[in-house]
């Protein structure tokens, strides 16, 4: 088979939803043309940004061929088949083959929590020898899944399937990543999982990631797109102005902030609250008028100050940048700086 360049920006597209928790099948489609006309290298729905863990697998699947459907061939997709069941990894991987998917991303199995080697044997191995045809993509999240495929054997893993030859890293260690490169060879393709690590990433000699599958790239995909593309040509000037506009916005793919508790009998405590991804993005996307709706439970709403947090980055964002935004403008039919300044647009989307 023919390798997959995974290079650039490639979305990690949300599952819109209607009010009532069914799919927004028009909001998909718009999302998807909106990607398309700015430009995005890929696209890669039902991930966990895509809310794969509250799709069930018939929708599941309608979500992929609607989006293979929607690219017309544009921009290849990768969709999200990964389980912490192989049999259903496999079962899902070969309907995303069937709809014509480019690839297939594969999250460590969570929960269960397989030790690395069996991540390879018992895992990976099994589904790239059951799929021989469309690219395998390793997705090592170990923050989400509890577990994580080591660089050992992704090496060994890529040695024999011809088929995976690229890995999302996600585990935030540049020297894991480093090590990576080290044992994969220089064609081997790290893609990376965090926003805020693009930079260091593609920038880095050790790593040499060929791009991002990138969660801010829902509401900023052009921008995005050419961060990336700059950074692969070495352009620094350029570079550095997009990333003092997007700067604030990767640092809101996952929010943590403190928050009063009323105790039973009356006494009050602070706790942290971590609100992760995809809800702080779709959080931003309701804000801006952009299709989204709520996530599904047990996904619920951020807490006023948690919502403050994504809407003030979204706002330095702006003030560093407006152009930035224009092109939600022209796709939505909204006036951002109207949507970021109107409480009215934020009021709802934080919890009682």
């Amino acid at each position: 088979m023919a390798k997959l360049r995974i290079e650039g920006a490639w979305t990690a597209l949300i599952t819109p939803f209607e009010d009532n928790g069914d799919i927004d099948w028009d909001g998909l489609q718009r999302l998807v043309e909106f990607q398309l006309r700015e430009g995005i290298s890929g696209l890669v729905p039902t991930g966990t940004t895509g809310e794969s863990p509250t799709l069930d697998w018939p929708d599941h699947e309608k979500v992929i061929g609607r989006v293979v459907k929607g690219s017309r061939a544009k921009c290849p997709v990768i969709a999200g088949t990964g389980s912490n069941s192989t049999e259903e990894a496999v079962d899902g991987t070969r309907h995303a083959a069937r709809l014509g998917a480019d690839g297939a991303l594969l999250v460590d199995c969570y929960y269960n929590g397989p030790s690395s080697k069996e991540l390879r044997t018992e895992y990976h191995a099994v589904v790239a020898a059951a799929c021989p045809d469309i690219a395998i993509v390793p997705y090592v999240i170990p923050g989400r899944t509890g577990t994580a495929l080591l660089p050992e054997d992704l090496a060994i893993l890529a040695a024999e399937y011809p088929n995976v030859f690229a890995v999302k890293e996600a585990t935030g260690d540049l020297e894991r990543m480093a090590l990576t490169r080290s044992l994969v060879g220089p064609d081997f393709q790290i893609v990376s999982g965090d926003d805020s690590l693009i930079f260091e990433m593609m920038t880095a000699p050790a790593i040499a990631a060929s791009g991002v599958i990138s969660v801010i790239s829902n509401v900023l995909p052009r921008a995005v797109e050419a961060f990336t593309r700059r950074l692969l040509q070495g352009d620094r000037e350029g570079v550095e102005h997009l990333r003092q506009g997007l700067d604030p916005m990767f640092g809101i793919v996952t929010v943590s902030v403190n928050n009063p508790r009323t105790l039973p009998g009356g006494r009050t405590a602070t706790v942290k609250d971590r609100f992760r991804n995809p809800l702080a993005i779709k959080t931003l996307m309701n804000g801006l008028g952009m299709p989204s709706g709520p996530c599904r439970r047990p996904l619920g709403k951020m807490t006023a100050s948690a919502v403050q947090v994504v809407r003030q980055a979204a706002r330095r964002s702006y003030e560093i940048e407006p152009d930035l935004f224009e092109p939600i403008e022209q796709a939505f039919d909204v006036r951002v700086d109207e949507r970021l300044r109107e409480d009215k647009y934020w009021r709802a989307l934080a919890q009682d």
